[in-house]
């Protein structure tokens, strides 16, 4: 135990604000993990409604949701990002509370709208305070978080996993009382900031800069394009083992396992190395690279005996791991480089919006491509991946000299 501890103190950054920062995101992720997983077998368990109801319901808190980014981006740029960001906390905090009441698909679905705004102007308000406390050590930081926020959302769903095993109402409204209370934990923890003073913005640039920023929108569809790929392992890999391949069923769950443990360990190693614009649009040339290699492993198990096709896809699972934390760490290292520090929430807010776009069509592109087209289908996908990579620099130096932000 003295040796576990001593290990957890060496991997959490030194007392201050980084350190409050993670764990506050430690204590939401964890509540958000535990909800996730079980969101549906609450919806359909406790409040009576029927999967058709969840998913449309899902679907329309999902839309509704990238509205707020950029507007509270952009309230965070200019009264500070330390009180938005607390707010949209206790606005997640009462709309999760909402649905402990929730006995009709009306009350389910206004309670998830207004806590999936709250979590989109959540990530646009929480982002000024990571570029202000990260300052030299941002890259690491960043990397730092994803880390703590991969390890604290499989927590959370093995937590849930004992509601599932237990799958009574009583079991399944802890996990939703539970996870109201972190965002009030969260909250708590997150008081512990100093308040940040906004960035002064230049009198000769507009209100809605980002949105003007056509070398950043560009990015920001290239970007959520690449997103696609979590889906490609968390919507789609299932179903492949499962329906088309020989594969044993707990490979699912080991899958998983798998890429969660090699972005928990690995992607601080892998943010440390990309710091510029240009180095973040290498790395997501190389991940484009490793998603084609990873998807083409995977495709390959169709048709082979139960332990090849389990080699197959655990090495394919590996390679893609890989390309997610390439994909990551240039992702995240270009949504500050490309961004003036006065306009952090705004930009921060038309990111979110390009990936909550895409992350609404993400599972039918999947499951057309890879599900229904079979291993062509991987590969084609794979092969967007690769172009998309591939164009990536060239559009982040057009960014970095069209950007209205230094003209």
């Amino acid at each position: 135990m003295l040796i576990l501890s001593r290990l957890i103190r060496a991997a959490l950054p030194e007392a201050g604000p980084q350190r409050v920062i993670a764990l506050s995101s430690f204590v939401n992720m964890l509540g958000s993990g535990m909800f996730m997983v079980s969101s549906a077998l609450f919806a359909t368990r406790v409040v009576g409604l029927s999967v058709a109801q969840v998913a449309a319901a899902l679907g329309i808190a999902a839309i509704v949701g990238i509205a707020a980014g950029i507007p509270v981006g952009h309230l965070a740029d200019r009264r500070g990002p330390r009180e938005v960001y607390l707010v949209t906390l206790c606005v997640q905090a009462a709309a999760m509370a909402a649905l402990v009441t929730a006995r009709s698909f009306g009350v389910f679905l206004v309670a998830l709208c207004v806590g999936e705004l709250a979590r989109t102007a959540s990530v646009s308000a929480r982002a000024p305070l990571v570029r202000r406390f990260g300052d030299a050590e941002l890259p690491r930081f960043r990397a730092y978080l994803r880390s703590v926020a991969n390890l604290a959302a499989a927590l959370g769903a093995v937590a849930a996993g004992f509601a599932v095993q237990f799958d009574t109402r009583s079991a399944y409204l802890a996990v939703v009382v539970g996870n109201a209370l972190s965002f009030v934990a969260s909250a708590l923890i997150t008081v512990r900031l100093p308040s940040v003073a906004p960035v002064e913005r230049p009198s000769t640039v507009g209100r809605w800069l980002a949105l003007r920023d056509r070398g950043y929108v560009v990015f920001t569809v290239l970007d959520a394009i690449m997103s696609i790929q979590g889906r490609v392992l968390l919507f789609g890999l299932p179903l492949w083992i499962v329906g088309h391949t020989s594969a044993p069923r707990w490979l699912v769950g080991a899958a998983t396992l798998l890429n969660t443990a090699l972005v928990v360990l690995f992607q601080v190693r892998a943010g440390r190395a990309v710091d510029g614009s240009i180095p973040g649009a290498h790395a997501i040339r190389r991940a484009g690279l490793a998603f084609l290699a990873g998807m083409a492993l995977t495709a390959a198990a169709a048709g082979l005996p139960g332990w090849a096709a389990a080699l197959l896809i655990a090495g394919g699972v590996a390679v893609h791991t890989v390309g997610e934390l390439w994909h990551a760490a240039g992702s995240m290292e270009l949504r500050f480089s490309l961004v003036p520090a006065y306009a952090q929430g705004q930009y921060t807010g038309v990111a979110s919006l390009g990936t909550g776009l895409v992350n609404v069509v993400a599972p039918s592109v999947v499951a057309l491509l890879c599900l229904s087209w079979g291993a062509p289908g991987w590969l084609l996908l794979g092969g967007v991946f690769v172009i998309v990579g591939l164009v990536m620099p060239v559009v982040v130096r057009w960014a970095q000299r069209s950007s209205p932000a230094y003209a």
